[in-house]
């Protein structure tokens, strides 16, 4: 069984490390257009293999060819907004990228299903969706597992209990309108409202909102070793079509009013991608949020339209 990793940069790397060292697949192949970066990491994690332990052979290229039948692909390609970029700039740049890459792949691995990570979320999964040409269950983004490992680090940190001992949920786009839900939040079993007050709890939310760009602003670029983790993780769910219930960016059609994009929800995560999006209760003020968080991913979506009618995404 084979894994592709698109870009080799600081999450790609991570998301390549974490796979192979879970040992579940013969091969992880990474891609990046800098011909000697992929080959390089690859081997300095072959090379990690005897201390770690782990059978997985890790490969670099820069030809698609070396991805063929790949069961799995996580897209972590794309640029940073850079300074002076305008957010319409940067969307038409990662879109274009996504779309080539996206394309280059499925022309090797038809039956392969596609975990995005580059930004913006949301919309970059679509961009996949559509080049790809696959059914939606075989395309989702990771935005969900990477935000609830935040939630659940932050409410450990606060309660000093284990983090294996907290589950959670977030659903909504990724980013400062995503919904992080504490009535569906337990330590133990034991809803979160009964360990915190609403004060605290409120606080723990809007620092997981803001997760992102507080590591942003600590060192001056993004997160890899967490989003590069939780991509593992929607591999691992696939590989073992072990049936895993994670928070991820799926295709909507209906469910929860929403469709025709890809939004944060809880799915059944196997070896057929989505194999089921779960309709969980929401009070008002919870999907009044939901709602709030669509509204902004229809209006990136309507963005990226207006690009393509532009000519600036081709």
């Amino acid at each position: 069984m084979k894994v592709t990793v698109i870009g080799a940069g600081n999450v790609g790397a991570t998301v390549a490390e974490c796979v192979a060292r879970k040992d579940m697949v013969q091969e992880v192949v990474m891609v990046d257009i800098k011909d000697g970066v992929p080959q390089g990491k690859a081997l300095d994690m072959v090379e990690s293999s005897p201390i770690h332990g782990f059978d997985t052979y890790i490969t670099g290229t820069t030809d698609y060819e070396d991805t063929a039948d790949s069961e799995v692909c996580i897209i972590t390609a794309g640029l940073p907004r850079k300074p002076g970029m305008s957010r319409d700039d940067l969307l038409a740049k990662n879109a274009n990228i996504v779309k080539s890459v996206t394309e280059q792949f499925v022309a090797h691995s038809p039956d392969a299903t596609i975990i995005v990570v580059s930004n913006p979320l949301d919309v970059m999964t679509y961009v996949a969706y559509e080049a790809s040409g696959f059914p939606a269950e075989r395309v989702m983004g990771m935005a969900g597992v990477l935000d609830t490992a935040r939630y659940r680090a932050f409410i450990a940190n606060e309660l000093g209990v284990s983090v294996r001992d907290i589950q959670a949920l977030l659903m909504g786009g990724h980013g400062d309108t995503m919904v992080p839900l504490p009535r569906y939040t337990t330590i133990g079993g034991i809803p979160l409202p009964q360990w915190l007050d609403d004060e605290t709890i409120d606080a723990i939310v809007e620092r997981t909102k803001g997760g992102g760009g507080e590591i942003v602003d600590l060192m001056g670029t993004s997160a890899w070793y967490a989003p590069g983790a939780a991509a593992a993780e929607m591999t691992e769910a696939i590989i073992k079509d072990n049936g895993r219930v994670l928070p991820a960016a799926a295709y909507v059609d209906g469910e929860y009013d929403l469709e025709g994009f890809f939004i944060g929800v809880p799915i059944v995560l196997g070896a057929g991608g989505v194999e089921e999006i779960i309709e969980v209760e929401l009070n008002d003020d919870e999907r009044a949020l939901l709602d709030t968080s669509a509204e902004h991913v229809q209006a990136n979506l309507d963005t990226l339209q207006r690009l393509i009618d532009e000519g600036e995404v081709k």
